[in-house]
């Protein structure tokens, strides 16, 4: 990779979900001065941007996914001096910051949609996706909502007559792009926050900000899954290079990321356009990959086979606010494979290191979510407590940032936290800082070891022959040569010692931490990644 390239290719990226991430005022919703707070410890673990998921005004149905005004901040997490401030000293930390843009619905509350729906003369109307019925009244189409598969993406509004869609919740009505006035309004959010010096966006479904306006049903094979999952259609790129060409008019290098969920890696592939529509795409696969190396093999060959080199950059990442984090799949992965239940928490322990050590060495782009640097898993979480329409509320529990009672979570008047902290009361960040073996301090050292090895950030990428059970690649630049290896199984693989993996090589970075800057003896344990050099 050539010096004038991008930062983001380079950067280790950090999701911040803020209402679970630290709370400032003892209200029990984290906030953005309690991210501000928490800065210098982000800084000491090494990562180089923030991704900030939404805290404009929202009456949270999707919990700051419904937005109603794009262009300001909820009172639950501060003001708009407050965001200044934290950008200004995430910048002085050497932190650049995105934002989540969410480009295809707005609330129902959002000042647009409730003059669209207040008659069809009114000035919005044209803002949002309506349809008449059909002549036995039913939806336009046949597509589903997510989050709950069984009900219409339509919803009818009497007084007008007419159905509205949703491709989420029936109060995320979908903005029509097809109105010019829409695309303006949006460019315009864009340029509020780009001309405070945000460095760039993760847009949220960005793919369906495109529909065919011929509102086809979906075929049967497919119907049944959320339209969203399926919405794939020429116009949104040309929109999206409208965006990227808004994007790039700004200095310092502002990136778009895209939340493009369709099921095909390839198709996803051509939201990069020819170097010209997004900067970088989410690749979903690892989210759902169970731990077994025949299934992460073919995740990095897909990602390989379908990204141009010379146009579009990978991204990896392993949970996020929207899945179940990855230590909880591997557990519940274990349990039904069989094995005993005493025995899965001591299992996902080992297989969640090895796999921060592939998440931090493929080549592309790593995104954290916040809290597995911990380890953490996802919360249980009462019938009583859940709120989140689509039960995602276990992996956003609040970030535990000690181990006493309040979890370095302030309360006034007893108030609780929104959400239940997730179990295992030592997975907190102060005594994990305090503990050289913990899971924190391994995220610290493999993030450190990328940031000075250019070869693995910016390197050339092989995968190599190893026995089964093994996953191993090679990352080269100039002389600069590295090896990494995972082993998938439960047991220990000895002599892993031929070729490329042969005499005098060195182990830089071992999951268990165990052996780091010995010479590799050629030996794996189970569930093991380890980092070599020449």
């Amino acid at each position: 990779m050539a010096p004038s390239d991008p930062w983001w290719k380079e950067a280790v990226f950090y999701q911040i979900y803020p209402r679970s991430f630290a709370d400032s005022d003892g209200d029990g919703v984290g906030d953005l001065a309690g991210i501000r707070a928490r800065l210098p410890e982000l800084a000491w673990l090494g990562v180089d941007a923030l991704w900030i998921s939404p805290f404009y005004p929202s009456p949270m149905v999707d919990f700051g996914y419904d937005i109603s005004d794009y262009c300001d901040v909820d009172p639950q997490f501060g003001t708009l001096e407050d965001f200044d401030r934290l950008l200004h000293e995430a910048h002085a930390l050497g932190l650049r910051v995105i934002i989540d843009w969410v480009p295809n619905h707005t609330s129902d509350r959002h000042p647009w949609f409730v003059d669209a729906v207040s008659g069809r003369a009114s000035a919005h109307r044209n803002w949002y996706v309506w349809r008449d019925p059909t002549p036995e009244g039913s939806p336009p189409n046949n597509w589903v909502a997510a989050f709950d598969p069984s009900a219409p993406a339509w919803t009818f509004d009497e007084p007008s007559g007419q159905w509205y869609l949703h491709l989420f919740e029936s109060a995320q009505p979908d903005l029509n792009w097809d109105e010019p006035a829409v695309v303006e309004a949006m460019h315009q959010v864009l340029r509020f926050w780009l001309d405070r010096g945000v460095d760039g966006f993760r847009a949220d479904v960005v793919h369906c900000i495109g529909k065919d306006p011929g509102l086809p049903d979906d075929p049967g094979s497919v119907a049944g899954i959320p339209h969203c999952a399926l919405n794939d259609v020429p116009v949104t790129h040309r929109r999206l290079r409208e965006i990227r060409n808004l994007v790039d008019g700004y200095p310092g290098g502002r990136v778009m990321v895209g939340e493009v969920f369709l099921l095909s890696t390839r198709a996803v592939a051509t939201y990069y356009g020819d170097g010209d529509e997004l900067h970088l795409a989410f690749n979903f696969p690892p989210l759902f990959a169970p731990w077994q190396e025949g299934h992460w093999t073919e995740c990095i060959e897909r990602t390989v086979a379908a990204l141009d080199p010379r146009a579009a950059w990978p991204t990896w990442v392993l949970s996020n606010h929207d899945n179940p984090r990855h230590r909880s799949r591997y557990d519940r992965a274990a349990a039904f494979l069989g094995e005993a239940e005493e025995t899965t928490e001591a299992r996902s322990e080992p297989r969640a290191r090895a796999a921060a050590v592939l998440l931090l060495t493929l080549r592309g782009t790593p995104f954290l979510f916040q809290g597995e640097e911990l380890g953490l898993l996802d919360a249980s979480i009462p019938p009583d407590r859940q709120v989140d329409p689509g039960g995602r509320d276990g992996c956003r529990a609040p970030i535990p940032w000690n181990g006493r009672s309040d979890h370095g979570w302030p309360s006034v008047n007893g108030r609780q936290p929104w959400l239940p902290f997730p179990p295992e009361s030592f997975r907190n960040h102060e005594d994990q800082r305090a503990d050289a073996t913990s899971m924190l301090h391994l995220y610290r050292r493999l993030i450190a070891v990328r940031r000075r090895a250019p070869a693995l950030s910016r390197g050339g990428f092989d995968l190599l022959e190893l026995p089964d059970g093994l996953l191993g690649f090679r990352r080269t630049m100039g002389d600069e040569v590295w090896v990494v290896v995972v082993n998938f199984t439960d047991h220990r693989i000895d002599h892993v010692r031929q070729p490329p993996v042969g005499d005098g090589w060195r182990l830089v970075v071992s999951s268990n931490g165990l052996g780091e800057g010995a010479p590799f003896d050629g030996t794996i344990g189970p569930d093991q990644a380890v980092v070599l050099t020449g």
